[in-house]
Parts: C-alpha cells; sequence; structure tokens
C-alpha cells in the first residue's frame, strides 16, 4: 500500500493529462461502435465547443488548486478530519474517503447548483448540450470551478483527506465523468444491476432530460447510494425516449454558441417549466 499512496502523493501533471484525455479518446472510439443515439451531429465541431469551455473552466480551476492543496497539508498537520479522529485500516480510510469526497464534491455541489437561482445560472451551460456524449461531461462554465473547488475543499477538511487520496479521488471522478457522459449502449439489466452502488451511463443520462422533474435527479457521479440515500434517485425503462438539453435553452443559436455560453449566467433567468424533484413518485411522464 505504501506504493500505491507514494503514486497518487507524486502523480504527475502528465500521467493526470493523460487520464483526462485518453479517457475521451477511449470512450469517444467506444460511443463511436456502441452508440446509445445516432444523433447525426458534426461531432467534431460539438467536441470544439465543449473543448473550448472544459479548457476555459481547468484554467480557472488551476488557479484555486493551490487552495485544495493547502486545505489538505492543513488538515493533515493538525490531525483534523474523520480520518484523523478515528482508527481505521488504509483500505478502509481510501472506501470512505472517496465516498465523502464525492458527496461534497460531486452530490452536494450539484444539489446546490440545482436549488440556487444564481449557481443555476452558470450549471446550466452544462445541461445546454441536447447531444449528450463523453465530451459534454468536462462542458461546464468556467465559474462553476470556484463552487466546485469550494464544496471539495469542505470534503477534504470533512474526511481530513490528505493529498494522496485527494487525487486518487479525482482520478476516479474524472473517469467516471467520462462513463457516464459518454454516448454509449449499455444493457439495461447489467445497467440496472451496477447502479445499485455505482453511477451508470443511464443513470446520468435522466439527468440530462431536458424538462423536470428528470432533470433534478440522479445528482451523483461515482457512488449512486447518495441519490438513492436522499430521495434523489430516479430510472426510466427506455433510455432511447430521453430527450437532451434545458427546456429554457433549446435554440441551437444559444447552446452551441461558446461566446453565448459563457454570457448565460449573466443573462436574464429564465425558470425552468416542472416540478421539483420531490414530486417525482407523484407525477406520470410520457417516458415510463
Amino acid at each position: 500500500m505504501e506504493i500505491f499512496i507514494d503514486f497518487f502523493e507524486n502523480i504527475s501533471s502528465t500521467f493526470r493529462a493523460g487520464i483526462l484525455v485518453g479517457g475521451i479518446f477511449i470512450f469517444w472510439i467506444i460511443e463511436g461502435v456502441f452508440p446509445l443515439f445516432s444523433f447525426g451531429y458534426n461531432k467534431f465541431r460539438h467536441a470544439l465547443i465543449n473543448g473550448l469551455l472544459t479548457l476555459f473552466f481547468v484554467l480557472i480551476g488551476l488557479g484555486f488548486a493551490s487552495l485544495l492543496l493547502m486545505a489538505s497539508q492543513w488538515v493533515s498537520q493538525q490531525d483534523i478530519g474523520l480520518i484523523n479522529w478515528i482508527s481505521m485500516p488504509l483500505w478502509m480510510q481510501v472506501l470512505v474517503g472517496v465516498l465523502l469526497l464525492d458527496l461534497f464534491g460531486a452530490y452536494l455541489v450539484h444539489w446546490v447548483e440545482h436549488k440556487v437561482k444564481f449557481l443555476w445560472k452558470f450549471h446550466l451551460v452544462h445541461h445546454s448540450d441536447t447531444h449528450v456524449d463523453v465530451t459534454t461531461g468536462l462542458r461546464h462554465h468556467p465559474g462553476e470551478a470556484l463552487f466546485r473547488m469550494l464544496f471539495t475543499i469542505l470534503g477534504v477538511v470533512v474526511v481530513g483527506a490528505p493529498i494522496w487520496l485527494v487525487f486518487l479521488y479525482q482520478t476516479c471522478s474524472v473517469v467516471f465523468t467520462h462513463f457516464n457522459h459518454a454516448n454509449i449502449s449499455m444493457s439495461s439489466s447489467l445497467d440496472k444491476v451496477l447502479s445499485w452502488v455505482l453511477v451508470t451511463p443511464n443513470m446520468h443520462k435522466v439527468h440530462h432530460h431536458y424538462k423536470q422533474p428528470y432533470t433534478d435527479t440522479n445528482y451523483g457521479n461515482i457512488f449512486a447510494i447518495w441519490d438513492r440515500l436522499f430521495g434523489t434517485f430516479a430510472q426510466i425503462n427506455d433510455s432511447t425516449k430521453l430527450t437532451y438539453g434545458i427546456d429554457t435553452h433549446m435554440n441551437p443559436k444559444e447552446h452551441e454558441d461558446v461566446v453565448n455560453l459563457l454570457k448565460i449566467p449573466f443573462q436574464p433567468y429564465r425558470p425552468p417549466s416542472g416540478s421539483k424533484f420531490s414530486e417525482i413518485n407523484k407525477k406520470k411522464d410520457s417516458l415510463k
């Protein structure tokens, strides 16, 4: 395990970039062979739009990376956080650490972004994609990087996560982001079994349906247990009936123009139609 810790503690930027780019490349090939939807779109143009947003997001994120590093060093030095307060074997530190970092850094911030109007205006840039594929996973407004970094730091403090655990979580998070958004056709029976524990493509695609209440479900990234535990889990029988995007921004001039996408958070707010996620069990949707 010392080798394992040492690897992630000293993981190179090149390796991390390789996970980011390599993952996109691998799932790009898989979704080309086993597509869920045949979009009939210009895949390279679509990738360019999402790639530019990803670049801006990563650059802003790198600007706050030092805060994450300082937080991790501080909790380790001060013995703050659950894994420092509770004696547990290393394998359990890994499990508890990744679980809780996923709760704060993915599920919780995602849930809040859907409930706070100011934050939603940034996050809806991600939801505005009407052709969800592997490149959509990293399609975020650069301003969203700050919110996600703050929640990840909160998770680091609660967990008491050393930097190797932070890097391990981020690596897993990137891989699952690629996996969940990829336009791949997966056996529904296999998907349902896996979704008891992990976030699967079919599960996350429900979240990208263009109307509520489905938009307000399935917030997780790595672990599906948070959605099941907090009552935000939703499932449909046929993923091919989904319509991607967000109902307030279905015009291609809005969601396929990088300049407009960057402006969306500063434009007048348009409330999405439909009901809140808490009503999902009360409504019958045509998807079922």
